[in-house]
């Protein structure tokens, strides 16, 4: 395809200028502002106009004020903006897409964030052929300036000839000879300069070298005699190649011109080249490797015997196939080399004499004589083994960190409690599922769009912050656990523990901070639930102790009862049926049976059936009763030193009785530690008998109370948590356990 037909694909649309503006702020807003103020970049015909984001310190709003490129919160007041055509939309919302697309003036195009993309990737491909032609640019500019100091270091005498015969370039020996200076003999024809005659040269007996060249396409040589400039009589041998440009064409000639008056000045020039060529190979730490034709080592420098480990001696006339891991490989690279002429940083895989792989990146090119017959190959090849092996590492690291970051953001999102994490200035930037769930709001409607003080009550964000640096609450930097109450979006409260930490950088300063909500509902319905037991319970030991006391009192009562009985009725044998004394006697004994009845029934009451007893674990009982009762000791400042024997075995017991017993005893040692305290719980077994110890470190029992704890209705308490009935009954529960 020609250059115009090109040109007529890119369409007339390629040379109208875009002014652009970007809707979104955020950091790819500033990431692609700062790629488009790149000079480099210039034949885009692109203008940033204008910046829109509702947020003002947003990275791409900051960077636009500093190109002064206009800047809106609204981004429908981009469409004023005069000229604009292109609508660049990078916030990556839908719901600002489709009010882009609803309300856009005709005239102008846009590109959502998901067209973004191709629009990133293609100013990336134009920033990298850019870059791609500076660095050829360069290459170029080292290849000249290395070309140059090549035939400056040349003792013969180096002219580069234009089609015209017009000198382009010469080296120093060509100017130190002529006795000129370097711009004074370029741009003049080559005849006024060597041979210093006005005509190109005409000699019969010697042909022009340049001529033929131009002519036959291949290099030649020719010996011409003239005069120096000290009217001497020399001969010099000039050598003339044709310089091919990428078609094969003849664009210029290059001279080489030898002084061949003395033999030996001429031997001892190839003497001085040849050592300076062989240095290079030898000084070199790259490996130089030449084969001839059917591929066996000719030359082996010693920065192949580093690389190798094998000596010259060991690998002359050893075909270099046998290095190579893949040997076909090396074929398929032979048929490119002479397909081409030559291969550059072809990646291959070399076996060392010790048996490890190198891998080396080679250029391969053919090695030809004077008369463009090639003699075999030479290599330079650079070992990039350490170079693979740690892109390698960096492209199975950034696998695991993908995967570490997949499993963690998996992990986070399954977690059945609420986790949630800010910025340092307290912007959420995490939010998972059970967070939606727990605290009613969408991932979508907090992240990046609200801060936490917002779903923490007032104050409670500051207080929690002071609580995590403060080492009051646990290492510095963490809060192991919190009561919290959250208000949830459709404003029920949530109860439940808060844990959090500080996420800190490599330099020890505070980037983040995370946090995770346990929601204690069903728990605290427990507790709630305790607590009615417990009122229950302490219903109960009053009633019992109405029943301990009633049947004192009925037993008391029976026996004088029954005397009274018995007195009725021997007086009712004495007193005649038509008496009305006799009526006034049995409605008296009628009565006093009555009483007796009652008294039967308040005895009965009094003395209920004993609750059955089965096989009970006593360390699963104390542990769901402290279980019950955690968080209500810690609200009392009450910490707990819990000490449960393994194995202890079970005993034949009611356990509801039990518990009676315990709830009890823990209830009476939160109430002796107002002011917080540590409550001991211990089991033991003591000679094949179970030991239970319940302390504590509260106000204790006076010496002349002692006696007293077990009767009913004494108490050290106020009238208003106790009744004195609660040890006397557990007394009553362990007494009859026997």
């Amino acid at each position: 395809m020609n250059e115009d037909n090109r040109l007529i694909r890119r369409g007339a649309q390629s040379q109208i200028a875009l002014k652009a503006a970007i809707i979104g702020g955020g950091k790819a807003c500033n990431d692609l502002l700062v790629l488009l103020s790149d000079e480099r970049l210039q034949r885009l015909k692109m203008e940033i106009v204008g910046v829109a984001d509702p947020r003002p310190a947003a990275p791409g709003i900051s960077r636009a004020r500093k190109m002064e490129i206009f800047t809106t919160s609204d981004f429908t007041d981009l469409y004023t903006l005069p000229d604009l055509n292109l609508l660049i939309e990078l916030t990556g919302s839908n719901d600002i897409r489709d009010r882009m697309i609803r309300t856009k003036p005709l005239h102008i195009s846009s590109i959502d964030h998901r067209g973004a993309r191709l629009f990133w990737d293609l100013i990336q491909i134009e920033t990298e052929k850019q870059q791609l032609q500076q660095e050829s640019e360069k290459a170029i500019r080292r290849e000249r300036d290395w070309s140059q100091r090549f035939i400056d270091s040349l003792g013969d005498k180096i002219m580069v000839l234009n089609r015209d015969r017009t000198i382009y370039r010469v080296n120093e020996t060509f100017v130190k000879a002529s006795g000129l200076s370097e711009d004074a003999v370029l741009g003049k024809p080559c005849y006024e300069i060597t041979h210093r005659v006005s005509e190109p040269c005409n000699d019969k007996d010697h042909g022009c070298p340049f001529e033929e060249v131009l002519a036959t396409g291949t290099s030649c040589s020719a010996i011409h005699e003239h005069e120096d400039r000290e009217g001497k009589r020399i001969f010099e041998e000039i050598l003339a190649s044709p310089i091919l440009n990428n078609k094969g064409e003849i664009i210029q000639v290059i001279e080489g011109i030898r002084n061949v008056t003395s033999k030996v000045a001429l031997e001892e020039e190839v003497r001085r080249n040849k050592e300076y060529l062989e240095n290079i190979i030898a000084n070199s730490s790259d490996m130089i490797i030449t084969t001839d034709l059917q591929g066996r080592i000719v030359t082996f420098n010693p920065g192949a015997e580093n690389m190798l480990g094998y000596s010259m001696e060991e690998v002359l006339d050893v075909g270099i196939e046998t290095l190579w891991k893949v040997p076909a490989k090396r074929r398929h690279l032979m048929a490119e080399v002479k397909a081409k002429g030559y291969v550059s940083n072809y990646p291959a895989t070399l076996i060392a004499k010790e048996g490890q792989e190198v891998e080396i990146s080679l250029s391969l090119a053919e090695l030809r004589d004077s008369e463009g017959h090639v003699l075999g190959t030479v290599g330079i090849s650079k070992d990039i083994t350490e170079e693979n092996r740690l892109r390698r590492q960096l492209i199975q690291r950034e696998t695991e960190l993908r995967k570490a970051n997949d499993f963690m953001n998996k992990s986070i999102q399954s977690s059945p409690n609420a986790i949630m994490a800010t910025d340092i200035k307290g912007n959420i930037i995490i939010w998972n599922q059970a967070a939606e769930e727990t605290l009613g709001y969408k991932a979508a409607e907090v992240i990046g769009k609200m801060k936490i003080d917002k779903i923490y009550p007032e104050g409670t964000a500051k207080k929690v912050m002071q609580m995590m640096r403060s080492p009051e609450h646990g290492p510095v930097g963490k809060l192991r656990s919190y009561p919290m109450v959250y208000v949830r979006q459709d404003g029920e409260v949530v109860e439940g523990n808060l844990s959090s930490a500080i996420i800190y950088d490599a330099d020890g300063t505070e980037t983040a901070s995370v946090g995770i909500f346990v929601d204690l509902e069903a728990r605290l319905n427990m507790e709630r639930k305790l607590r009615q037991t417990q009122e229950q319970l302490l219903q109960s030991e009053k009633l019992a102790a109405m029943g301990r006391l009633t049947s004192q009192i009925a037993h008391e009562l029976n026996n004088p009862l029954y005397g009274i009985m018995n007195t009725l009725e021997l007086l009712k044998t004495e007193i005649s049926p038509q008496s009305k004394r006799r009526k006034i006697l049995e409605m008296a004994l009628s009565e006093t049976v009555r009483l007796s009845e009652m008294l039967r029934k308040m005895l009965s009451f009094s003395k209920p059936d004993e609750e059955k007893r089965q096989p009970s674990d006593i360390n699963i009982i104390l542990d769901e009763i402290l279980l019950l009762h955690e968080k209500q000791l810690r609200e009392h400042s009450i910490n707990m030193s819990v000490s449960l024997e393994k194995n202890l075995g079970e005993v034949y017991a009611s356990k509801n009785q039990l518990r009676q017993v315990f709830l009890n005893m823990i209830s009476n040692a939160r109430d002796a530690m107002p002011d917080g305290g540590t409550l001991t719980v211990a089991t033991t077994d003591v000679d094949d008998n179970i030991h239970i110890e319940i302390s504590d470190t509260g106000t204790g029992i006076r010496e002349e109370n002692l006696n007293k704890i077990f009767d009913a209705f004494f108490t050290t308490k106020d009238s208003i948590k106790g009744v004195g009935l609660g040890l006397s009954v557990c007394y009553g529960f362990i007494r009859d356990h026997g």
